[in-house]
């Protein structure tokens, strides 16, 4: 019986957008056929099928989850989001480095939803991709954790900073180290503004990189093998990435102490 159920549900894309699609309450037939862009001959044997196992039952003219399917559906939909994600960009996630997010945040990586790969140019590998630096001038704020020296913030966050845009940067020790000693005269100008905020975080920071704004999200992480970067990253803009993003920073700024000085050599 529950190898059934688990084809019945995941064996068939259209019984499983059906159920998803009916988790928001009852439907019929027309709204059904629109949202999931089917016929009435494709879906109609679909929902007889899920009304057989009483995981659909119907209301005059609406379909709607019975109890069992609400309570079915309520577990299936994060896992059905993390193999969106997943899939979408597989050969990114394969091959990266997970343990830089905290377990908790692994299981919410469905939340990222629809995520835009990003990949930079070889000639301009050591920049950042224009279209993140066109939405940090959009943001009202921005929250950014790195662990990799990254020479072009440092005079792109001035600028942002200048204009009052709202800076938190937590970086891991080594980058601290390496920007407080070549960047020394424009780490203590930027310390100056209310507006910015530096952090430093306790032990090893295993996410490359992580920036949150109010408009976007992008995360960027350390391949399994470590024997190169290449800074790729996935980028979202959906709003349930903007409440994962904010709250892993969070998450991280709790393992962080706040700079208030640049010590001098």
């Amino acid at each position: 019986m529950q190898l059934e159920l688990l084809e019945l549900i995941f064996l068939s894309d259209k019984r499983k957008q059906l159920l998803l699609f009916l988790k928001d309450g009852p439907k019929n037939i027309d709204e059904i056929k629109k949202a999931l862009e089917v016929t009435s001959t494709a879906i109609l044997p679909q929902i007889k099928k899920l009304k057989e196992k009483s995981l659909v039952v119907q209301e005059d003219k609406n379909y709607t989850l019975s109890l069992i399917g609400k309570v079915l559906v309520e577990k299936m939909q994060p896992l059905v989001s993390v193999i969106d994600v997943f899939e979408d960009n597989f050969d990114y996630w394969a091959e990266r480095d997970l343990q830089g997010i905290p377990p908790f945040f692994r299981r919410r990586l469905g939340e990222l939803k629809k995520c835009k790969l990003i990949q930079p140019d070889l000639d301009r590998m050591f920049e950042l991709d224009p279209e993140i630096v066109e939405n940090l001038s959009k943001s009202n704020y921005i929250l950014e954790c790195i662990a990799y020296f990254d020479p072009s913030l440092i005079s792109i966050y001035q600028e942002l900073t200048r204009n009052g845009i709202k800076l938190s940067f937590l970086m891991s020790g080594p980058v601290f180290e390496h920007y407080s000693k070549d960047y020394l005269e424009d780490f203590q100008n930027m310390l100056a503004f209310e507006n910015v905020k530096f952090f430093l975080y306790s032990g090893e920071l295993k996410i490359a990189n992580l920036i949150v704004t109010d408009s976007f999200v992008m995360i960027s992480l350390f391949p399994k093998s470590q024997k190169h970067f290449d800074r790729e990253s996935l980028i979202s803009y959906e709003p349930s990435a903007l409440k994962f993003g904010n709250e892993l920073f969070d998450e991280l700024l709790k393992h962080s102490t706040q700079v208030t000085q640049i010590p001098h050599e």
